[in-house]
Parts: C-alpha cells; sequence; structure tokens
C-alpha cells in the first residue's frame, strides 16, 4: 500500500517543509561520509538511548556524554538506511503540505517537533531500560498523518497495491488510508512484542506521534487559513477529481 499523491490542493509554498526535506537529505548523505562505526556512534550520540536518560548512572558508566535534551529533537534528522529515509520523506513529502497550508509556517515547524517529541516520549515510556538508539522521522511524520486524518479525511489518496510484478492503482479516502495504516503499526506493534522481534521498528513511537498529531493539531490551525478542511456541519467538498 503506497500512496502516490493526494487530492487536497495545497494553496501556499511549503517552505518549512521544504526545509525539513533538505535537512534530513544532506544530515543523511553527511551520515553516508562516515565508517559504520562513525555512524553508530552519531546514532548513539544524537539518538535517543532511553537507558541514557533514565540510568545516567549506566550512562556515565558506558561513556555518554552529558548532551542534555539535545537529542530529543536530533534523533528525527537521522536515518539509518536509504529505504529509512525513503519512506520517511515520502509520507511527509504528500501529507504535510496541507497541514502546512491549515497552520501557517512557523507552526508547523513548532508542530512537527511536538509530535516527533510525543513519539519519543511514548517510545520511552514503553521501553525505558533500551540500550539501542531510536532514529528515525517516522514519529514526527506518523503525527502529521494523524494531523491530516483530523483535517482532511474526505481527500483521497491515490493508492498503489503492487500484486507480484503487476502495479494496481485505487483512489482511496484519505480516512480509509491513514485508518489502515495506523491499525498495521498497532498490530505490526504487540506482534513484535509478542514474539519478541529482534527488528528494531519504533513502533509505540509511530502509534505514540499519530494520536499526539490528532490529539493537537486542532491547537495549530489557522480556522482563516484551513479552507479545506473538514467541517462537520458541511457535507460537500469542492476537491479536484481528476488527479
Amino acid at each position: 500500500m503506497i500512496p502516490i499523491r493526494d487530492n487536497v490542493p495545497c494553496l501556499i509554498t511549503p517552505y518549512v517543509l521544504r526545509a525539513i526535506l533538505i535537512t534530513n537529505i544532506a544530515i543523511f548523505l553527511f551520515e553516508q561520509l562516515l565508517s559504520p562505526q562513525g555512524r553508530l556512534v552519531l546514532f548513539h550520540l544524537l539518538g535517543v538511548v532511553p537507558a541514557r536518560f533514565f540510568n545516567p548512572e549506566w550512562a556515565v558508566a558506558s561513556g555518554y556524554p552529558n548532551a542534555g535534551t539535545l537529542p530529543l529533537f536530533t534523533y528525527m534528522f537521522l536515518h539509518s538506511s536509504w529505504l529509512h529515509i525513503i519512506l520517511n520523506m515520502w509520507m511527509l513529502w504528500i501529507f504535510a503540505d496541507n497541514i502546512e497550508d491549515a497552520t501557517g509556517h512557523a507552526r508547523f515547524l513548532v508542530f512537527y517537533l511536538a509530535c516527533g517529541l510525543a513519539a519519543i516520549g511514548v517510545q520511552m515510556a514503553i521501553e525505558p531500560n533500551a540500550s539501542a538508539p531510536v532514529i528515525g522521522a517516522s514519529g514526527a511524520v506518523a503525527g502529521i498523518m494523524g494531523a491530516y486524518m483530523v483535517l482532511y479525511p474526505h481527500g483521497k489518496v491515490l493508492t498503489l497495491f503492487p500484486v507480484i510484478i503487476i502495479p494496481f492503482f485505487f483512489k482511496i479516502p484519505a480516512g480509509l488510508f491513514l485508518g489502515l495504516w495506523f491499525l498495521i503499526q498497532i498490530i505490526s506493534g504487540v506482534s513484535d512484542h509478542f514474539n519478541g522481534s529482534a527488528e528494531r521498528v519504533a513502533w509505540a513511537a509511530h502509534i505514540g506521534g499519530f494520536i499526539a498529531g490528532m490529539l493537537m493539531i486542532r491547537l495549530f490551525v489557522r480556522k482563516d487559513r484551513c479552507v479545506y478542511c473538514y467541517v462537520p456541519e458541511k457535507k460537500d467538498y469542492e476537491l479536484p477529481e481528476d488527479f
């Protein structure tokens, strides 16, 4: 289930979104210049290692410097692989422009970072003793997707369903697409928990970020800019059909 594009118009140029995309890509390219050991050190220093916060004695004994709260922000700009960054940046590109449209540039940046903080907060609460670094923008991106589900459930997402080598395209209501995505995160997280999976995917951060985005977005929306947002009293939407 791969989103290709949505049909909700964006009335502004999403400068902050572009800056976030460029920053993530630039940092990832810098990571590729490092040795594998160098990348691992970077991830431990600027990623979030929950035990580093909840067990400071262990952190000191393990050689972690005192970085304060900096990793809580920098972790969301680090990625471990090409697939990792491509998936995150693609989902961000699809859904975030409309959120910036509805909030304005400055509020969008604050909202994005707040979603990332909420996401890592949930992940740390679930696994406070984890010693592996949590990195990636997926928690913040999940917040954007949660906000999109609240503001534009009436939109449609052109979605690719690859079956072996045959591509199938369907226009899916945004509410359904994002609801399915959220359900997959819950199922995957529960499955990994009970199966003791060694795969290090921060499912709790995805879930926490999504819920945080849903809950917080109304605090950031500027009603005079939310032209295509969902209004319960209004059942007709003039959205482009030819997309």
